[in-house]
């Protein structure tokens, strides 16, 4: 077997293996998009890649269930767009300190990052309840939000970023020119760090789009729900269960998530292959 045909063999296996890999990625969003126009019989009938006719009955349970869905809709993009900004901000800056000064402790910072990133939400859930609690936070939405500052997954993404990307040289030009450190994070770093940024805004938009636990747990008013937990009033007993208007729910809450990787998903491939080198 010659070089040529050997090449070809290769790329047609990796072509077949990433065609492999698109319909088990595909195949439960279709099905998703397909139980949203089904009834709750045809649903415990089987799995079917056929659509039905039961969308608008679906749509009126959706909307007739004592519940406005545009309200949970609003509640979580206004969450998931703070959430999105404190983190990619508060990262990128707390990312440039790391890399830039130097200061006591700044190796054990380092390290305590890493320790945190493996810690789940759920191991510390019910401190982190007591203690919104005894301020008073609970049914708001700051405890969602505000904890976004120190999210330590996209520090150390930032921070593995900046590693391979940052340079300390144009920063000391920027200083004998009389920059100010602000001003040198915002004009110079801000700018050469976009890739990075937007790809740690897409997780961080999704991952509290997505987000059910915390809220769940931090808020009991109807009105302030978000879509997922709004979605999850639907599940009654099992003689009232309208799984038809959870799955049209679920293909509801999945919109936003589309439109933001359709239109920066660009972005991803850049800011992880640059996060992944190091020059």
């Amino acid at each position: 077997m010659n070089y040529s045909s050997r090449t070809k063999m290769n790329r047609g296996l990796v072509y077949l293996v990433l065609t492999v890999l698109l319909i088990i990625c595909v195949i439960p969003i279709w099905i998703l998009l397909v139980n949203a126009t089904r009834s709750t019989p045809e649903i415990q009938q089987g799995i079917s890649l056929i659509p039905s006719n039961n969308l608008m009955v679906n749509w009126k349970n959706l909307t007739n269930r004592g519940f406005n869905i545009w309200r949970g809709f609003l509640n979580s993009a206004f969450i998931s767009v703070s959430v999105t900004i404190l983190t990619v901000y508060f990262s990128l800056m707390f990312a440039y300190a790391i890399h830039v000064y130097d200061f006591a402790y700044k190796k054990f910072l380092y390290g305590l990052i890493l320790v945190l990133v493996m810690v789940p939400t759920q191991v510390s859930i019910i401190g982190f309840y007591k203690y919104m609690s005894m301020l008073n936070l609970l049914n708001s939405y700051v405890p969602l939000i505000v904890p976004a500052i120190a999210a330590p997954g996209s520090i150390f993404f930032a921070m593995q970023y900046l590693e391979s990307s940052i340079v300390k040289e144009l920063i000391e030009a920027a200083r004998i020119d009389g920059c100010g450190e602000l001003t040198i994070f915002h004009k110079i770093m801000f700018p050469i760090a976009k890739p990075g940024a937007v790809t740690m805004g897409i997780f961080a938009f999704v991952g509290s789009w997505n987000n059910f636990f915390t809220p769940f747990v931090l808020i009991s008013k109807m009105k302030k729900y978000t879509l997922p937990m709004l979605v999850q009033t639907l599940r009654g007993d099992v003689y009232r269960t309208e799984y038809g208007s959870i799955y049209l729910g679920l293909a509801v809450s999945i919109i936003p998530i589309l439109i933001v990787y359709i239109l920066f998903s660009r972005y991803i491939v850049n800011g992880i292959a640059m996060g992944s080198v190091k020059e």
